[in-house]
C-alpha cells in the first residue's frame, strides 16, 4: 500500500531564482477517527491498533503490522491500505475485498475512555453490549424494534453476580427479535443467530446436498462439467446453447486463510475457463445459480459482473450510520462500478436463481447485477436480506456481538434490507416437495425463460419505484 503525499511545491521568489522549498511529507502515523464505524486508529512504530468505541467504552480491537509502505495486515490475512488525502489531517483506511473505504480525521490523542481502565462485570458488558447496537445498527426502526424498551426489559436482570451463561442468554434474547442473520453473539465456540423466518441457513452440509441433486438431476444432459476454485463454483454447458454457473460463495477459493489477491487470482483462473473465447461466442444465455451461497467478498461479486457486460453502470452505492445519536444520518455515500472486464465477456441474456439461502455477498452480487444493460431476469424467491459488511464489537468480559452498520443503495435509493431482493419470477427453492418429487422448478423455468424469451424485459415486472 502506498501513503500518497503532499506535491513539493516550488516556490517562485521576487528576482532570483532560489532553490525550492519541499514541503515535509505527511505520514499516516498518529490517532485516526472513522467516519462512522466508531473505531479509532492508532498507527504508529509499524502498528495499526484499532479501539471500538463508544459513549460509555472504549475497547481495542484487532491490530494489524505494517507489511508495505502503505499496507498493514491482519493476524487472519486481511490487508489493509491506509492513505492520506487532501492533506496531512485526512485519510482513508480501505480493508481488501471490501468494496469502498473508511474516511479518517486526525485527532490530537486518543480518547480518555481508551487509556481508562476497562470497566469490569456483568453490568458493564451489558452497557457496551446495547451502546454498540443504538450508535450503529440502522434497522430498528424498519423491524419496528423499540431498543430502550428493550433495555428496560433486560438491564435490570443483569447484576454483579450475574453468570455467563445467564448473560449469554439474555444477550441471545435482547436481539432474537431482528431475525438479522449479520447479528450474532459470541462466547468462544458458541454462538447465537438467526436468519430471517423460513428462510434457512446456507451451511456446508446443504450446499452438499443441493450440489449433489443439481448435478443428478439438471446437469445430467450437460457437457463439460467443472468444478473451479476448491469447488465454490461449477460450470456446465447445458444442451441448447446455454450455460450454467453455480457460486455457492464468494470466498474460500484458495483455502482458508490465503490472502485476497489469491482468492481473486482463482477467481480469473474459473473465468477465464468458463467465459472463454469461443463460448462466449457462442452462449445463448446462462443461468447464474446463487440459491446457496454464504456471502464473501463483496468486491469477488463485482469482479465477476465485470465479465457480463460491456458498459460500465452503478452497480450500488454504500453508506454507513455516522451519528450516535440519530440513525437517519449517514456517511456519504460511496458508488461502486462495474467496468468491462478486457477479454471475452458474456453480455447476452442472464437468469439469476436466487432465495431465502442467497445471504450477503450473494445478495449484493445479485444488486450488481440489477441495472445490468442487456437481458437480466432474476427466479426463485427473495434473498436473505442482509448486505452490510459485518462489525466486530468486542466487550467487557470476553465476549463479541456481531453487527451491520450500513446500506447498499441502489440507483434510486432503495435498499432490500430485511426483506431481500424479490425475484422477477417466483419459484420454489428446494422446497422438501420439490426434493420429494425430484423437481427444481427455477431451475426449469429459467431454462424456458432463456429459451423461449431470451430474458427480454416483457418477462419481468420492474421492481424498482
Amino acid at each position: 500500500m502506498r501513503i500518497v503525499t503532499a506535491t513539493a511545491a516550488v516556490l517562485a521568489l521576487a528576482g532570483h531564482a532560489a532553490p525550492a522549498a519541499t514541503a515535509p511529507q505527511p505520514t499516516t502515523d498518529g490517532i485516526w477517527r472513522t467516519d462512522g464505524y466508531g473505531t479509532v486508529l492508532s498507527i504508529r512504530n509499524g502498528t495499526l491498533q484499532e479501539y471500538q468505541t463508544t459513549a460509555v467504552s472504549c475497547l481495542k480491537g484487532d491490530s494489524a503490522q505494517r507489511t508495505g509502505p502503505s499496507t498493514y495486515t491482519t493476524p487472519d490475512g486481511t490487508v489493509l491500505t491506509v492513505r492520506i488525502q487532501g492533506g496531512r489531517d485526512r485519510g482513508s483506511m480501505r480493508a481488501d475485498g471490501s468494496v469502498g473505504h473508511r474516511n479518517l480525521r486526525r485527532i490530537p490523542k486518543l480518547p480518555d475512555a481508551c487509556t481508562s481502565p476497562v470497566p469490569k462485570g456483568p453490568l458493564a458488558a451489558f452497557d457496551v453490549f446495547w451502546q454498540s447496537f443504538e450508535e450503529n445498527y440502522p434497522f430498528f426502526a424498519a423491524k419496528g424494534i423499540d431498543w430502550h424498551a428493550v433495555r428496560d426489559r433486560y438491564r435490570p436482570r443483569v447484576h454483579a453476580g450475574t453468570t455467563r451463561d445467564e448473560l449469554y442468554a439474555v444477550f441471545s434474547e435482547m436481539v432474537e427479535p431482528l431475525h438479522d442473520a449479520h447479528v450474532a453473539v459470541q462466547d468462544g465456540d458458541r454462538v447465537f443467530a438467526r436468519v430471517r423466518p423460513g428462510t434457512v441457513v446456507p451451511t456446508e452440509e446443504l450446499d452438499t446436498e443441493v450440489k449433489k441433486f443439481i448435478v443428478a438431476r439438471d446437469l445430467k444432459n450437460a457437457r463439460n462439467l467443472q468444478d473451479f476454485a476448491n469447488g465454490r463454483i461449477t460450470y456446465a454447458d447445458l444442451p441448447g446453447g446455454q450455460g450454467y454457473l453455480r457460486i455457492s460463495g464468494f470466498g474460500g477459493y484458495a483455502g482458508d486463510g490465503a490472502p485476497y489477491a489469491a482468492q481473486l487470482a482463482e477467481l480469473d483462473r474459473a473465468l477465464d475457463t468458463v467465459l472463454s473465447q469461443e463460448r462466449t461466442q457462442r452462449l445463448k444465455g446462462l443461468i447464474i445459480d446463487l440459491r446457496i451461497n454464504g456471502g464473501g467478498s463483496d468486491a469477488l461479486g463485482i469482479h465477476i459482473a465485470e465479465r457480463l457486460t460491456d458498459t460500465s453502470y452503478l452497480a450500488y452505492s454504500k453508506r454507513a450510520r455516522n451519528d450516535p445519536a440519530d440513525p437517519t444520518r449517514h456517511t456519504r455515500p460511496q458508488p461502486a462500478y462495474v467496468t468491462p472486464a478486457p477479454g471475452p465477456r458474456h453480455t447476452g441474456p442472464v437468469a439469476v436463481l436466487t432465495g431465502g439461502s442467497t445471504v450477503s455477498a450473494g445478495e449484493t452480487f445479485t444488486q450488481a447485477l440489477m441495472d445490468r444493460p442487456g437481458k437480466t431476469v432474476r427466479i426463485g424467491q427473495p434473498t436473505q436480506g442482509v448486505f452490510s459488511d459485518v462489525m466486530s464489537r468486542k466487550l467487557p468480559g470476553g465476549m463479541t456481538a456481531w453487527l451491520p452498520n450500513e446500506e447498499f443503495l441502489t440507483r434510486s435509493g432503495r435498499t432490500f434490507d430485511g426483506t431481500g431482493i424479490p425475484p422477477h419470477l417466483t419459484a420454489p427453492v428446494f422446497t422438501k416437495e420439490e426434493f420429494a418429487k425430484k423437481r427444481d422448478s427455477a431451475f426449469d423455468r429459467a431454462r424456458n425463460v432463456l429459451r423461449y424469451h431470451g430474458g427480454a424485459t416483457g418477462v419481468r415486472p420492474r421492481v424498482e419505484p
